[in-house]
């Protein structure tokens, strides 16, 4: 697909998701946890589990206000610096998040996508990833993709080094290299751009989170913390979305 047919695609997704309906994608930094639990004055390990419960909150919330795809970041490659006993419990959290609500998000029609570097993670997680994955492929509803062990950045590099083999093998010529071609070899291949971003806790960064894939989407900042998240806030989100006026470089509508 050429550079002005994308673009094109885009503004005609825009126009038809930004009128009443939901956005087509929401992607979500959730921050705040280990505030949340400091305030309260208790141990970090609460907040983390109190912003599970957040999770199951947006994503029922989510499918009622007719999101397609929701993208939630929940742990980044850099998040391995963080000290070992708060790494394991993050750890146990997602092994119970997935055990106890993999049946419900598979009656609900929900589609689970992981992306992120499977290097460094134990197996018997990413044998868990990979049956949220499996048990799901071919449903319909709300495609739920968690970034585990991501990092854009990396994402970059890796996709850098396929292109970089394919045209060693003579399958790919440099000269047709373009949007699409780089798309091809990411992570998120297959899943249309965020349209929404939205990051908790006031904190207004990126974290090395999607870097190529939110080149056009709309930041929404909120200052409530993560573990208080509710159907309310994500609303709230998409009402300033909806105000936004999205060109896409263009020019827009005369006011």
């Amino acid at each position: 697909m050429s550079g002005s047919a994308v673009l094109q695609s885009k503004i005609a997704l825009a126009e038809g998701g930004g009128g009443a309906s939901a956005p087509n994608h929401i992607a979500i930094i959730m921050d705040g946890n280990g505030r949340w639990a400091a305030r309260r004055g208790l141990p970090r390990f609460e907040g983390h589990r109190r912003g599970v419960e957040a999770v199951r909150r947006t994503v029922k919330a989510s499918m009622e206000l007719g999101v397609r795809y929701l993208t939630i970041y929940s742990f980044s490659t850099e998040n391995w610096s963080r000290p070992a006993a708060e790494i394991a419990e993050l750890m146990g959290l997602l092994r119970r998040y997935i055990r106890n609500d993999l049946a419900d998000l598979h009656a609900r029609n929900v589609r689970v996508r992981i992306i992120g570097e499977k290097t460094g993670v134990l197996e018997d997680i990413q044998r868990l990833l990979v049956e949220a994955e499996t048990v799901t492929r071919s449903n319909t509803g709300l495609t739920l993709v968690i970034a585990f062990n991501y990092g854009a950045r990396q994402e970059l590099v890796t996709a850098m080094r396929k292109a970089a083999a394919e045209v060693a093998e003579g399958r790919l010529d440099p000269a047709n290299i373009d949007a699409a071609t780089v798309e091809r070899f990411l992570l998120t291949d297959g899943i249309p751009e965020p349209d929404l971003l939205i990051r908790t806790s006031g904190e207004q960064r990126l974290s090395n989170f999607l870097l190529w894939q939110l080149a056009y989407a709309e930041f929404v900042f909120l200052p409530v913390l993560w573990p208080d998240f509710e159907k309310a806030n994500l609303q709230e989100a998409i009402g300033i979305f909806r105000g936004r006026n999205r060109r896409f470089g263009g020019v827009g509508s005369p006011t």
